[in-house]
């Protein structure tokens, strides 16, 4: 399976945003990286660097790739409602990033790999595709001999209450249910949804 297995902290100091995860290297170095580091002067930037710039950093923070994100583009156009707005809801809906949400694993790339090593459940079905979609009232679970692994019972341990209103959890039995997608006010990330619509439309 095709994903970005380049240096992360890199890539979060670029946007100046920890888009992986907490990162002890852009805490330090809050500058874009470089030979020049901060002191290197950089012009302003063009308006389609800029939109550029946002559908890369969207791109990073989901996991998805160039032709997976155009096809969820096309997807979210033909949709009825604002696209930049149907496009964060169906990233929203992919199994991995829901994975993520409910805190069966710590970052998105963990829930990729728990997904792709069939540790979870959709409907009582294994599904080892993490870019799945998830419709309304899909239920979520961690497999029965998987709630053993280290990995899940640090990443759930450490899970504070349920803070997003479109998911439901069973901490007890690690199941959660995709209640419906979510309303664009509250999905937590900082992304410029209308530069990417703008990017696409040109």
């Amino acid at each position: 399976m095709a994903r970005y297995t380049g240096p992360k902290s890199k890539i979060a100091r670029k946007f100046r945003e920890p888009i992986f995860g907490p990162d002890k290297a852009l805490e330090k170095k809050n500058y874009p990286p470089g030979q020049h580091g901060a002191s290197k002067r950089r012009g302003k930037q063009s308006e389609y660097a800029v939109q550029l710039q946002e559908k890369q950093k969207v791109k990073y923070t989901y996991g998805v790739l160039e032709r997976q994100f155009q096809n969820l583009f096309v997807r979210a156009s033909s949709k009825e409602g604002i696209t930049g707005e149907n496009l964060l809801k169906f990233l929203e809906a992919r199994l991995d990033n829901t994975v993520y949400r409910l805190g069966i694993a710590p970052t998105r790339s963990a829930a990729r790999q728990l997904v792709s090593h069939k540790h979870v459940t959709v409907n009582g079905e294994v599904v080892n595709i993490p870019s799945y979609s998830l419709r309304a009232g899909d239920v979520v679970a961690v497999r029965e001999r998987s709630k053993s692994l280290e990995a899940v019972s640090n990443s759930v341990a450490g899970r504070k209450i349920n803070k997003y209103a479109w998911l439901e959890w069973d901490a007890n039995e690690l199941v959660g249910k995709f209640l419906n997608y979510p309303n664009r006010d509250e999905i937590p990330e900082n992304i410029k949804e209308n530069l990417i619509v703008e990017l696409y439309s040109k």
